[in-house]
């Protein structure tokens, strides 16, 4: 039984590490694809759209 706790506990950690690498691994290209955007464009920053307030400012990484 303590076999099965050890091997479910390694499982559960096995997957949320796979889910926060996936994550990240996500921001990463979608940075990429950003800075390749402004690159063939010539542009500054990339604007985003304040939902609450409605201004446009840019985008943090």
């Amino acid at each position: 039984m303590p076999q099965l706790l050890f091997f479910a506990a390694v499982g559960a950690a096995a997957v949320l590490g796979y889910r926060r690498f996936v994550r990240e691994a996500e921001k990463i290209t979608a940075r990429a694809r950003r800075n390749e955007s402004e690159a063939r464009t010539g542009a500054i920053g990339t604007l985003v759209k304040d939902p609450a307030t409605g201004e446009y400012r840019v985008a943090r990484d």
